[in-house]
């Protein structure tokens, strides 16, 4: 079988029997799967052209979905009884899914959209087409309960529209958390009705450097964009249908030019002339950071506000503060800064970085959500009840993993997809190391050195892409896949360690992955290497040889 994520189990009968649907198939939904049916004509009508109508009682259904909250995975490595576990079961009846919950079963349906072929993705039925599935019996449940990719919507703005279809990406390889990075120094990506020049100001920059940072090119065309409350709702809306969590990001204390340069009163005003600031137009860090006063405090708390009630608890529970990459140099200049360290009786720009992410982290929690950041958040002490995004390699998830905090294992050197997946002239703006699909396919999320305790932290991983260089869907189709299916099998699959993986089993399967994902549209990066219109020549990028440091 051609499946991607690999499933625990899966047994194609040797006699290669196939169960024919006819014209009109008909559907037995038992109790609790309405929604879980609602997806299945959604999903597979548009190709087949069923409707799939109830079936009459007493009748022979085609598909039947159940619920059975104790359902067994079967047999494999890791715990069989998973919220997410289902079956699949093909034979001379039709075919059953079985899920453990709704989640399950509809992950279950995605491994039947699978058997069905690679037409079954399109919008259209093909004329002639018929369907059938070859008599089988499928056990499976995840590895990791976080399997995410994060999305960098602030450097490049990704239209609704956009989002919406990554969803649906992400839910066809079994992910379920998409974390939306919506703001940073380059642009103010989500309405807060209270500030109003978050958006009016904040989400456009006058234009935007062509390449790395290094680049001398540009583009004079003026870029950005933001979602509305209400576009947002109808994103964590679709992605809840789908099962999945979406993650938001509002960056603090640092990658604040673009909040500062709308509300300057923002910034540090006795170093910095903050009212000549613009949204920032280049790549990089900006120096330029929020004041560490109470007045700034209660500006993001507003925000915050607004922002739990657009993304309610039950389908995004963590709510991520950034953390990273915050300058202290304006700290360091500051007179108001140095006063508010020995007010607080923190140590240095470090324990005032560690105090502004603390108060959040309390903030957040008295309202019933989890706080996530990156790995910078750890410096100065963290609370108990955060959790950490390793982004600079495995050692901040390490150190928070022992001292009992959830980690989401996002090492850049594994898994950023920014970075460029062949050496050569031709890769399109080519960023740091090579991450191959075979180098994704070989990342593992929990490092050998954890202890069994502290491994139980790790609550999965993500693959995040940055979008400097990417300007468009086309661009992050090209970073993205195939590589995010390597990583979906990574995250959901129960794999042996790194050097013993089949990868030469997974790239056979890729043959058939890849006529998927043609069919849905995106433009991934050929085997052979990019077509003439996905390169960049003469688009500076920031290439390093070797192999990364594993740190």
């Amino acid at each position: 079988m051609d499946l991607i994520p690999a499933p625990r189990v899966a047994v194609l009968h040797e006699d290669r029997l196939r169960f024919e649907f006819g014209p009109e198939p008909v559907l037995d939904a038992g109790p609790g799967t309405g929604g879980a049916a609602r997806r299945l004509r959604h999903e597979l009508g548009a190709a087949t052209g069923w409707s799939l109508p109830a079936a009459p009682p007493g009748g022979a259904p085609d598909i039947r979905l159940r619920l059975d909250p104790d359902l067994d995975a079967g047999t494999g490595p890791g715990p069989a009884v998973s919220a997410e576990a289902y079956t699949v079961t093909v034979d001379g009846t039709g075919v059953e899914l079985t899920g453990a919950s709704e989640a399950g079963l509809y992950r279950g349906t995605q491994t039947l959209r699978q058997l069905l072929g690679p037409d079954v993705y399109r919008r259209a039925p093909l004329p002639g087409r018929t369907w059938s599935l070859p008599y089988a019996q499928i056990a499976d449940a995840p590895r990791f309960g976080w399997r995410g990719l994060m999305l960098d919507v602030a450097r490049h703005f990704m239209p609704k529209d956009g989002v919406l279809r990554y969803i649906d990406l992400l839910a066809a390889h079994k992910l379920n958390v998409l974390h939306l990075h919506l703001t940073d120094d380059q642009g103010w990506r989500v309405e807060i009705k209270r500030y109003p020049r978050l958006t009016g100001t904040g989400a456009w920059r006058a234009r935007s450097r062509w390449g790395h940072r290094a680049s001398p090119l540009w583009n004079e065309t003026p870029h950005g964009g933001y979602y509305t409350q209400d576009d947002l709702r109808e994103i964590v809306a679709y992605a809840a249908e789908r099962h999945v969590r979406v993650v938001p990001e509002i960056d603090v204390p640092g990658h604040s030019q673009a909040a500062i340069a709308a509300y300057p009163e923002l910034g540090n005003t006795d170093v910095v002339d903050t009212s000549a600031l613009e949204v920032w137009d280049d790549w990089g860090i900006s120096e330029n950071v929020l004041a560490p006063t109470e007045a700034v405090l209660r500006f993001y708390e507003g925000v915050f506000e607004e922002l739990l009630e657009i993304f309610p608890v039950e389908v995004s529970p963590f709510v991520h503060v950034g953390g990273d990459e915050c300058p202290k140099a304006q700290w360091r200049a500051s007179p108001a800064a140095q006063e508010r360290i020995r007010e607080l009786g923190v140590d240095g720009e470090d324990g005032l970085q560690s105090w502004f992410i603390g108060h959040f982290d309390r903030w957040l929690a008295a309202r019933g959500r989890r706080l996530i950041g990156w790995d910078e958040i750890l410096e100065g002490g963290l609370a108990p009840g955060a959790a950490v995004s390793s982004w600079r390699g495995y050692g901040g998830g390490i150190a928070a993993a022992e001292a009992g905090h959830d980690v989401v294992m996002c090492p850049e050197q594994h898994v950023y997809l920014d970075y460029r997946q062949a050496a050569g002239g031709q890769e399109p703006v080519p960023i740091a190391y090579v991450r191959s699909l075979e180098d994704v396919y070989r990342f593992e999320p929990v490092p050998p050195k954890l202890s069994e305790r502290a491994a139980a932290h790790v609550l999965g991983a993500q693959a995040n892409m940055w979008t400097e260089v990417t300007e468009n869907q086309d661009r992050v189709d090209y970073q993205v896949f195939p590589r995010l299916a390597a990583f979906a099998e990574v995250v959901w699959s129960w794999q042996p360690a790194p050097e013993e993986r089949d990868f030469a089993g997974f790239e056979a399967r890729m043959a058939a992955h890849r006529a998927r994902l043609d069919a849905l549209g995106v433009g991934y990066r050929p085997p052979a290497g990019p077509l003439p219109w996905q390169r960049r020549p003469g688009v500076i990028g920031r290439p390093k040889e070797g192999t990364p440091p594993n740190v």
